[in-house]
């Protein structure tokens, strides 16, 4: 780091003004001093994880349904703020339930930090495998060991000096976390003393981007791939300046080696979105300028017209979730929830359950049981003596199934009938009950030379006259197959 200049009597004057002004700021403050109740959440505190160098306290949240290998979001809160504060406001156990992964909430105790902010300008509380770092890494170890958490997609995320302190994690432990998300906070090394802390908060120095990677490339001997890295900050931000938004991506850009531009510009709910991408196009920076709003977390409705937190201090309404759209970026929104097992009572035990579509063809199948052999070709004329008299073959409920003229077969071509053709014929079943294999013509013998029609009651006699008028035989069959055609029910 450049050497350290002293500072004037202006400049001292200047830090004992802020240091009182720590007071009723976010970056430090601690803006309920009175006691109050704890506001009603699922979080469970998990009280033994390592040995705990930082002093912190370890809250978790699994959700009943979860995925199978569930990823895990570190959440961060902010000065003055407790694990359940900001779970409240920024909604994360309400996302978790609802897209099934685990949360971690570490949180910060007064016995390290009066304002209960996180260290993120002391070296020993930043620094790999030491203080406040070490401590959640062990966190994060006994998540993995017990709630089946998948190594590979592990992500944190923070406000403020949560921020800060997420910049201090993805940069001492970079092969832990697959992405992190800081919302207004600082980039990493860049303070390491009070002082330089609030100097980096009033007017951040621009520094090179190499310069600045480097801070991240000596905190760890990492080679791999670096951590995603999503970034949020408000216009009107008089607690920590807007332009350290610019100082951390310009520090992840060069470890990416990504150019300064931005490879993708747009508007997300009206704020300007910048993007940049890796050589698989995958999105590795990307950056939220929330116009207009102050130092805290913005929320609003998501994309799914769900609302995920609640207003209150440094949790402001602006439109947009920053909760949704960071856990989007993750890649933790893509599992759907199992739908509920149907509610059963006694009644519906005692009710068969009737699909009514599948009713329908099976209605058709009845009406066209008799239809199952391929349909004649077309009408042949043919001689009184080469017309079998087939009886026609009668529903329960009086309807004809089998047509006549289907039965109509050439004399020359019916072979004589077999003793096993005679005892299927003795074997017949009545006309109430439903024969379970197909029906067979059976031949009646040739002396009457009749010719039954649809009603029976009209005949031929021997010599092709007809006793009445002919008439017209009807394809039972052929009529209903088309009416189902036209119904659209075949």
């Amino acid at each position: 780091m450049p050497k350290e200049l002293p500072l004037s009597l202006a400049e001292n004057v200047e830090y004992l003004r802020r240091l009182r002004e720590l007071n009723s700021i976010t970056g430090f403050a601690d803006f309920h001093r009175q006691p109050r109740r704890a506001p009603e959440n699922p979080l469970i505190e998990i009280e033994h994880f390592g040995t705990n160098p930082g002093r912190l306290k370890m809250f978790a949240y699994v959700p009943a349904q979860r995925q199978p290998l569930a990823p895990l979001v570190v959440v961060l809160h902010g000065c003055g703020q407790g694990a359940a504060d900001y779970d409240l406001g920024a909604g994360w156990s309400t996302l978790a339930k609802h897209f099934g992964f685990a949360l971690l909430l570490p949180e910060q105790q007064r016995v390290n930090n009066p304002q209960r902010c996180f260290n993120w300008f002391q070296s020993e509380d930043i620094t790999r495998d030491q203080g406040e770092v070490a401590s959640i890494r062990q966190m994060i170890a006994r998540m993995v060991a017990d709630c089946a958490i998948d190594p590979r997609r592990i992500y944190v995320t923070g406000l403020s000096a949560g921020g800060a302190m997420t910049m201090a994690l993805l940069s001492a432990h970079p092969e832990l976390f697959a992405a992190g998300a800081v919302i207004a906070g600082l980039p990493f090394g860049t303070a390491r003393s009070m002082r330089d802390a609030i100097l980096q908060m009033r007017m951040p120095p621009a520094r090179p981007a190499g310069e600045l990677g480097d801070l991240v490339r000596r905190a760890s001997n990492h080679r791999g791939k670096w951590p995603k890295l999503s970034v949020w900050h408000g216009t009107a931000d008089y607690t920590v300046h807007p332009d350290n938004a610019g100082e951390i991506v310009k520090q992840w850009l060069d470890l990416h080696h990504l150019p300064l531009a931005p490879m993708a510009a747009a508007e997300v709910n009206g704020y300007p979105h910048e993007q940049w991408w890796n050589a698989d196009g995958e999105t590795v920076v990307e950056s939220f300028t929330i116009s207009n709003m102050a130092h805290g977390t913005p929320i609003g409705i998501a994309a799914n017209d769900k609302r995920y937190g609640k207003a209150g201090p440094f949790l402001l309404e602006a439109g947009i979730s920053s909760s949704y759209h960071i856990a989007k970026f993750f890649g933790v929104t893509d599992w759907i929830r199992p739908l509920k097992a149907a509610t059963t009572s006694p009644s519906t035990k005692l009710i068969p359950q009737v699909s009514p579509i599948s009713a329908v063809p099976a209605f058709t199948k009845i009406l066209r049981r008799a239809a199952d052999a391929p349909p004649a070709a077309e009408p042949v004329d043919v001689k009184p003596a080469e017309i079998k008299v087939v009886e026609p073959r009668m529903s329960p409920t009086g309807m004809l199934l089998s047509a006549p003229a289907s039965a109509a077969v050439p004399q020359s071509k019916v072979e004589p009938e077999s003793p096993a053709s005679e005892s299927r014929k003795a074997a017949k079943p009545k006309a109430d009950q439903r024969p379970e294999s197909k029906p067979v013509a059976v031949s009646k013998p040739a002396e009457p030379k009749r010719l039954e029609s649809a009603t029976g009651d009209s005949s031929i006699n021997g010599s092709g006259a007809a006793a009445r008028p002919r008439r017209r035989t009807i394809d039972v069959a052929a009529v209903i197959d088309r009416a189902l055609q036209a119904a659209g029910l075949k």
